[in-house]
């Protein structure tokens, strides 16, 4: 298996390369030159597998210059009960209104980005060993990227992670749970700005190929590839158990529909790609915020980002995002997988503050099975008391955006499953806002609040930020 640039301009890569690349060579995505297929058969036999087993099956069709024993080694320790102490890693919770959410917040930041990240920090080490390399990781974060990050490279040999954070932008959780930490290969540096202004930073300095070979620069926000594959893993996880109770002879095809809180299109992207391997997936339901530029996208097929002081602060900040990066993998398929429309659409959208593909617009639903809907702050609040009261689950905002759109789009006879987001522990204000709840806190919880937080403060400096990284950066 070889990936290559959305852009045209990188040489096919294998695995682990493309990973330690981040953003391509070209200041494309990589993609999988052909993705997988998984037939009903194979799809059938995986039924019996723990998280952790059908993990290295799903990962091995794209991980293919792994070794199956080191590949199975990784994803034993990423999904291990350490990590996620819940049976079954990923439980499936029913709701109210034939609803069921995935529960993908288990893991040691409690939210979903745990699930990628705790196999990205496994496959990383490796591929940097193989390597005999560093790297120095530059993220950015509207909220929970950040955190599950640095709890998963934290102590690593061989790796440093800048993680860029909106000043003021996430929740007091949030920042505590990032900024509490002490490793020495830990940075976090908030920017007095938007998400869009850090995520921009990142793209300027990987878009920078010299600064990047001579720091080892390389990228964990889902601009990476491996976490995108990691994360179609829970897709086929959720399929499984959501048809388990499906008379043998009818699971071959059996569909179901997917709603996913979406900021930066990454977690949806990992839905697109389970449904093209083979997965029986009728819609992906796309759940945005008050900042719904994906939603204005999918609904007219015209997609202008928002400018910084246009972006919102809601009650669900990881979605508080205009520009989402991972757009583009789903153009360049939009596109017939021509890296020069790729481009124009990005040219356009430098000239004239948007592109337009309101002509293919059609094809999101007919042909790709996208659709879309935003929730507000009221659709929140009453989305966490409606599901609290009907069923004693306590659902966290962007959870509830999730939920509140796929109401909207539940169809008789297909199952309709929301991807959690994170834990409700980590939204206190607006959980008590909506349903007068205290979540209460573990004590290992209540310390990591009110421990001294350890953060930089930087203006929305690109040479700044060049000097810090060069000055704290690991090296051979």
């Amino acid at each position: 298996m070889q990936f290559i640039s959305t852009r045209g301009g990188m040489q096919p890569l294998p695995y682990c390369d493309t990973l330690l690349e981040g953003l391509a060579t070209d200041g494309g995505l990589a993609v999988p030159e052909q993705l997988p297929q998984v037939s009903a058969e194979v799809l059938e036999s995986w039924r019996e597998l723990t998280y952790p087993q059908l993990a290295t099956e799903v990962l091995g069709l794209y991980a293919t210059d792994i070794a199956r024993d080191d590949l199975e080694r990784m994803c034993q320790a990423a999904y291990s009960n350490e990590n996620f102490p819940t049976e079954g890693v990923v439980p499936l919770r029913p709701i109210d209104g034939g609803l069921t959410l995935v529960g993908l917040s288990e893991g040691p930041t409690l939210a979903f980005k745990d699930m990628a990240m705790q196999f990205l920090g496994q496959v990383l080490e490796y591929a940097l060993a193989q390597r005999g390399s560093v790297l120095n990781v530059l993220g950015a974060t509207s909220g929970d990227t950040g955190s599950a990050a640095e709890y998963a490279l934290r102590g690593k040999d061989r790796i440093s992670v800048f993680m860029l954070s909106p000043q003021g932008r996430m929740s007091a959780f949030q920042r505590a749970q990032m900024y509490s930490l002490t490793d020495d290969n830990v940075f976090n540096i908030a920017v007095d700005g938007v998400f869009d202004d850090c995520q921009t930073l990142v793209k300027n300095l990987a878009g920078d190929l010299d600064f990047k070979k001579t720091h080892h620069l390389g990228a964990v926000n889902s601009i990476n590839l491996a976490r995108i594959t990691a994360q179609s893993v829970y897709y086929f996880w959720a399929w499984l158990r959501a048809t388990d109770a499906v008379d043998t002879a009818s699971r071959a095809g059996f569909e179901v529909s997917f709603t996913v809180p979406s900021g930066n299109f990454g977690n949806i992207l990992s839905g697109y790609f389970a449904k093209n391997m083979g997965l029986p997936v009728r819609r992906l339901v796309l759940a945005a915020n008050e900042n719904n530029v994906l939603d204005e996208f999918f609904r007219t097929g015209i997609y202008r980002p928002r400018a910084a002081e246009q972006t919102l602060a809601t009650s669900s900040p990881s979605m508080d995002i205009s520009k989402a990066s991972n757009l583009e993998r789903f153009i360049y398929d939009l596109v017939d997988r021509d890296p020069a429309r790729v481009v124009q659409a990005w040219r356009d959208l430098d000239e004239q503050g948007y592109f337009d593909f309101s002509s293919q617009q059609s094809r999101f639903a007919d042909e790709f099975g996208i659709v879309s809907g935003t929730s507000t702050h009221a659709d929140r609040l009453a989305t966490i008391q409606a599901v609290y009261e009907a069923s004693g689950e306590i659902i966290d905002p962007h959870t509830a955006d999730g939920v509140t759109v796929a109401r909207h789009h539940v169809e008789s006879g297909v199952p309709m499953l929301v991807l959690e987001t994170a834990k409700p522990e980590k939204f206190q204000e607006t959980i008590t806002e909506a349903i007068g709840v205290t979540v209460s806190l573990s004590e290992e919880l209540q310390a990591m609040l009110e421990a001294p937080q350890h953060v930089v403060d930087m203006n929305n400096d690109e040479q700044a930020l060049r000097g810090f990284i060069e000055q704290h950066a690991a090296t051979l």
